[in-house]
Formats: C-alpha cells, sequence, structure tokens
C-alpha cells in the first residue's frame, strides 16, 4: 500500500462540473460552472489542469483529453442536503449533514431577530438585505457613520453579516455584537451558519475600504471530522484561507488567513517547500466564489482559474514522491445561471502524485467524504462512528 507523508487539498471554492441528479429540488437543472465559464470565455488557457486530465470530465472549452499517467480523475457528488461552503467542506471531512442552513437571501433577517439585535446590541439596524459588501458601504457607509448604527445585510450563503467602520464603532464593540448576533442565531428558528464581523475604513462613499479584521463566528461541526482525528493523533492539520472559520478552529493546528486566490496558492507553495511536516495542508481559494461567481461575472471567473493554472505549474514541481495533491471544490456558483445563489452540482477531484504511474479517469464518486476516508487510510486511523465515505483505493493500490 501506497502511504503519503503530506496531503495538500486545494478547494476551488464554487467551481462546480455539472448539475446533480437532485438539481431540480434546488431550482439548479442545466448549471454547470466549469463548462459554462469555459464557454463564455471562448476557452480556457489551463495547460497544467488539462495535463492533470481535467479535459477528462466535461466538455471544458481550451480543454483536451491527454494521457495522465501522474494523477487521476473523477467526479464527486455532494451527499448532503446542501449547497453551501459549510456543508461542503464539512462533508469533505466525513459530516454528512441531512438539514441545510437557513438563508435569508430573498426576505432579509425577521423583525423579531432584528429587533433583538438592536436590543441587546443598544445599536439601531440598517440595511437587512441581500448584498455585495463593497456595494453596501457606498449606500449605507455615510450613514453608518453619522448615526454609529451597524449594517446588516445576506448573501446568498447562510451568513449574517455585520459592517461597521473600525475607527468610529471600534473592532472590539463590533466583535461584542456580533457574539451577541451569534448568540440569537444559535436558535433553530435563525440557524444561520456563520456571523461575520465586516469591519471598514475610509470617510466617504468613495474611499470605503474594507479591512483584514474580517472575523467569522462559524458553528462548529455537528461531529467528528477527519481534521479532529488527524489533530488527536499529532498530525499537522495546516489551514490556509477561511478553512479553520468554516470549521470553527475544530481540529485546526496552524492557520493562515489570505487576502486572494493568488495569496492563498503562495501560501500553499510555501507550505509545500516545508517537508517537516506530516498531515494536511487544506486550502480554500475564496475568490472564485465571491467575486467572480456571486457577482455572475464569468470572464473575470475564467481569467481567475487561469491565474491559479500558473500557480498550479509553481506549485507541482513541489510535490514529491510521497506526496498526495487534491484539487476540488465545495459546490457550484455558476455565474451564468439566474439569481446570485450557489447551484447544486457535482465537483472535480484531481489527485495527483509524482509516484502514480498508471492514472486515469475513475468513475463517479457518491460522496466528497470519499476525500476524507481516503486521508483517515493514509494514516492508518478509523473513521469516528458518525463519519461517512469511502476510500478512493486506486490512490494505494496500483
Amino acid at each position: 500500500m501506497k502511504k503519503f507523508k503530506r496531503i495538500f487539498i486545494i478547494v476551488c471554492d464554487s467551481l462546480g462540473i455539472g448539475e446533480m441528479p437532485d438539481a431540480k429540488k434546488f431550482n439548479d437543472e442545466g448549471t454547470n460552472t466549469f463548462v459554462h465559464i469555459s464557454e463564455k470565455c471562448g476557452g480556457l488557457n489551463i495547460p497544467n489542469f488539462n495535463k492533470l486530465g481535467i479535459g477528462d470530465l466535461d466538455n471544458i472549452l481550451g480543454t483536451t483529453k491527454v494521457n495522465h499517467p501522474n494523477s487521476y480523475s473523477m467526479k464527486l457528488k455532494e451527499a448532503s442536503n446542501g449547497k453551501d461552503t459549510m456543508t461542503g467542506h464539512w462533508e469533505m471531512m466525513g459530516i454528512y449533514t441531512t438539514k441545510p442552513f437557513i438563508t435569508f437571501t430573498d426576505t432579509g433577517f425577521p423583525k423579531q431577530l432584528i429587533d433583538e439585535l438592536e436590543q441587546k446590541t443598544g445599536h439601531k439596524v440598517i440595511g437587512n438585505k441581500a448584498a455585495s459588501g463593497t456595494e453596501i458601504l457606498k449606500e449605507l457607509g455615510e450613514e453608518q457613520i453619522r448615526d454609529n448604527s451597524l449594517i446588516v445585510y445576506t448573501s446568498a450563503d447562510s451568513v449574517l453579516q455585520i459592517a461597521a467602520h473600525e475607527e468610529k464603532t471600534g473592532l472590539q464593540e463590533l466583535y461584542r455584537c456580533c457574539d451577541i448576533a451569534r448568540e440569537i442565531c444559535n436558535r433553530p428558528e435563525y440557524y444561520v451558519g456563520r456571523i461575520i464581523a465586516r469591519p471598514y475604513l475610509g470617510d466617504n462613499k468613495d474611499n470605503f475600504k474594507r479591512t483584514p479584521n474580517r472575523h467569522d463566528i462559524a458553528v462548529s461541526p455537528s461531529g467528528t471530522t477527519t481534521m479532529d482525528i488527524l489533530k488527536e493523533n499529532h498530525y499537522m492539520v495546516s489551514c490556509i484561507g477561511k478553512i479553520a472559520d468554516i470549521f470553527n478552529q475544530c481540529g485546526v493546528v496552524k492557520t493562515q488567513k489570505t487576502v486572494s486566490n493568488i495569496d492563498g496558492m503562495n501560501k500553499t507553495i510555501d507550505e509545500a517547500k516545508n517537508h517537516d511536516f506530516e498531515g494536511i495542508c487544506f486550502v480554500n481559494l475564496v475568490e472564485f466564489d465571491s467575486e467572480y461567481g456571486h457577482r455572475r461575472n464569468p470572464i473575470g471567473y475564467g481569467k481567475a482559474i487561469e491565474e491559479f493554472d500558473v500557480q498550479l505549474g509553481e506549485l507541482l514541481p513541489l510535490i514529491k514522491n510521497d506526496d498526495l495533491l487534491l484539487i476540488t471544490a465545495d459546490h457550484g456558483n455558476d455565474p451564468t445561471a439566474h439569481g446570485t445563489d450557489h447551484t447544486r452540482e457535482k465537483v472535480p477531484l484531481i489527485a495527483y502524485s509524482p509516484s502514480f504511474t498508471k492514472g486515469k479517469m475513475l468513475n463517479e464518486r457518491n460522496s466528497f467524504a470519499d476525500i476524507s476516508q481516503t486521508i483517515l487510510n493514509n494514516f492508518n486511523l478509523k473513521k469516528a462512528p458518525n463519519q461517512i465515505g469511502e476510500a478512493i483505493e486506486e490512490l494505494f493500490y496500483e
């Protein structure tokens, strides 16, 4: 049995690859994030993705079917009931979610929630709608500064975001208000996945800018994850991007925040140069989703994929014979679809190691959690009773 010392999991956030069998239930029939982006862009220039076998998985314009002995390509179905960030990432670590998190995209938050938030924080709430984080600052930032109110808004995700001026309201006051919102939103009738503090600076709508002091308060995973098991057994769990927030710090040994996809890949490349650790490096590249998917910008999304491909070319030579690189996604967000919501899609999985010699396209898998069980098998660890997933045996026995 082949065993890997380090496993890198890179999540290209929202890069789905075709509708799930139950897509109709989510109003997502016909969606295909990767393919539709490639069509809108007139083809994608992604030679590194291509040589790893991404062209096997669908008619992605700009890719071709090639021999790829050092990598396996496949699609994963989502077993859980949902299409959000937390459900997708949690399933990758073995969690099966039956009840999706509540979203308030179309209606804003209930009056009772807002009234309680105002009463307990002592601040007036403005906004209360789904909005772009930058656009709502242009619309309401000056009012927020004037009245020392709180801008509350949401998105297609299960999130309650609070924006306030870092100097006028104060960072600690903003965090205090978010703690209160978290307590309120732990109730079943509201059960929001994440509360996010969104501090900003500037003195007028033309120069408002969000600061790096974002703070996420997520609910903890509903059961034991593979990250928990690795940490308990003294393996490294290095998180890059918003992974630690998604898991509410559970199972995290080390974490690094990022400001962009490029920054996230630079930190991943640096981590790959560190040969001392044994365990996993779990990476989320959020800009695919936040900057291009939700904003329905297929051209920008396509350019971001091409930028990722360039950095993938820098990472691949650093992956050693006893390393495994997994590239996947957590859901879809087809920028050609209606609305601004995530889309219920299968995701790609590319598994690369220089030690592979018989790489090929594999059959579709039934759960993102097959990543979880593959990791546990590699480190000779047993899954918890609550976990799902089956190991991808071809990666160990060629």
